[in-house]
């Protein structure tokens, strides 16, 4: 009764949601362009598509058409351009919407933003504020939001395949699916505190109950033990280059980059600071940072510095590059034992070999150009080793694609069966979720007479807990948060 008295108020407050104010705003990119459209939305669209047209009768619904533009106060031409009418409740926000497509130079776009602002009960958009009535309306709910969110921040294939998936709503489809299960086993615990008195309800109804909350509970946590990729993919894999001074650390980043990123000499201890670089290596974000060499005698303040921000920054990252120099490996003749010469090289740089089993590794063995041609097929049949010149480039695209199957690993395939958790605030709600069935199940177990009622209510919290996440449980704060991420057209 409870959970249905808040889902009939947040319908409510949808349906009550409506500004009487009509909203403008830049929904293309803002700066010079070849077209820019401008969204209007709101109860007075249809007054300003007459007004700035000149027409009495509204355009066919969906359907575009060239129109001279008119300033709603001099009613001197605008610009020549494109109209499109939607209607409520078929539009994007769900209300009265009409779009202009203009010429995308600055003048043009200022006399559009002068003319419409112009215009009594009509007002410039505040970030978000299109899809916030989007979501009011019941067009899409919070996950959608913030997929669409992603949407139009992606940078990379990957990325967009994600934000993709969860603005089409397959997110959503998975959590609904969650909190139409536990309607149903909240139903059957309500039938049988009703009706177990009069025994038209058996106790194998309790029994399906907490089996069926049991199952619930272990496809969560399946769902939660995702190895972050679904967050990784969205924010970007952070890979950090660690290895002695002087190993080509830096030249490596430069070459992936195809720019100078880091400065590269023959001085050890020329980086001294954290250089981050982003990439787009397969369809996947790359973000890879060039740290100060790593080794224990240096007397100069600002190199000591660099490496205790250098070692900082490895504990947080996802994929550590591990960069040697070839020429070392040969004077050193440890080729026929390559294991105790790794670990050997770890250890005069602070670490053991244990640092590689908390996250993804790869070991590049540089300047390969300087090795005579016996030594060079030694070190290319070495096993788990990627041989590079970063010098003449041989090598560079096979590092490449072990660097790209590693982020393959890290960021994993999003897809419509199995979509990926992308946001920190759901990983968060769904914990409370589970947290809430496990104590319903461990209410009933532990206590000899327990009460269906306050046992029942974990349900309702755990409901409510989803709610949290799909936008169906209003939480204001929550809203502000999502859609002050927003551009102003959008």
């Amino acid at each position: 009764m409870i959970t249905r008295l808040i889902y009939s108020q947040f319908a409510c407050s949808r349906r009550c949601f409506s500004s009487k104010s009509t909203i403008f705003g830049l929904s293309s990119g803002a700066g010079k362009c070849g077209v820019a459209v401008i969204r209007v939305s709101g109860d007075a669209s249809a007054d300003v598509l007459r007004s700035k047209t000149k027409t009495k009768d509204l355009p066919i619904p969906r359907k575009v058409c060239l129109k001279g533009i008119l300033h709603s106060k001099t009613a001197e031409m605008i610009d020549r351009g494109l109209v499109i009418w939607f209607p409520g409740p078929s539009s994007f926000t769900g209300e009265d919407s009409v779009e202009f497509h203009v010429h995308g130079g600055v003048a043009v776009v200022s006399a559009m933003y002068d003319s419409l602002g112009s215009v009594d009960g009509v007002r410039l958009a505040e970030p978000g504020e299109f899809t916030k009535r989007a979501f009011y309306a019941g067009k899409m709910d919070l996950t959608a939001v913030e997929g669409l969110a992603d949407l139009i921040d992606a940078e990379t294939e990957a990325q967009r395949k994600q934000a993709l998936l969860q603005a089409s709503g397959e997110l959503s489809k998975l959590y609904n699916r969650i909190r139409s299960r536990l309607v149903k086993c909240i139903a059957h615990m309500e039938a049988y505190i009703d009706f177990a008195e009069d025994q038209d309800v058996g106790d194998d109804v309790l029994t399906e109950v907490k089996k069926d909350v049991g199952v619930l509970v272990a496809d969560i946590q399946a769902h939660l033990h995702d190895h972050r990729r679904g967050e990784r993919l969205r924010s970007g894999v952070r890979a950090v280059v660690i290895g002695a001074p002087n190993v080509g650390k830096s030249s490596f980043v430069n070459l992936l980059s195809n720019r100078k990123v880091s400065i590269v000499t023959d001085v050890a201890g020329t980086t001294r600071d954290i250089v981050e670089s982003h990439h787009d290596i397969g369809g996947y974000p790359f973000i890879l940072a060039d740290t100060a060499g790593l080794r224990a005698c240096t007397k100069d303040i600002v190199e000591k510095e660099g490496i205790t921000k250098a070692k900082d920054y490895i504990e947080l990252a996802d994929l550590i590059i591990l960069m040697v120099d070839s020429t070392h490996f040969q004077k050193n003749r440890f080729s026929n034992n390559i294991d105790q010469y790794i670990d050997d090289y770890l250890n005069t740089l602070g670490y053991d070999r244990s640092i590689f089993t908390k996250t993804r590794s790869i070991v590049i063995f540089n300047k390969t150009d300087l090795l005579p041609e016996e030594t060079l097929k030694i070190v290319q049949t070495l096993p788990n080793i990627q041989c590079l010149s970063c010098h003449n480039h041989n090598g560079f695209e096979k590092v490449l694609k072990e660097v790209t199957k590693n982020l393959k690993f890290l960021c994993g395939n999003p897809n419509k069966e199995n979509p990926h958790l992308s946001q920190q605030r759901h990983r968060y709600h769904l914990k409370q979720c589970v947290q809430n069935m496990e104590k319903f199940t461990q209410y009933l177990n532990e206590d000899c007479n327990p009460d269906m009622a306050i046992a029942t209510q974990q349900l309702r919290s755990a409901i409510r807990n989803i709610g949290k996440i799909t936008g169906s449980v209003e939480t204001e704060e929550i809203l502000d948060v999502i859609f002050s991420s927003f551009c102003i057209g959008k």
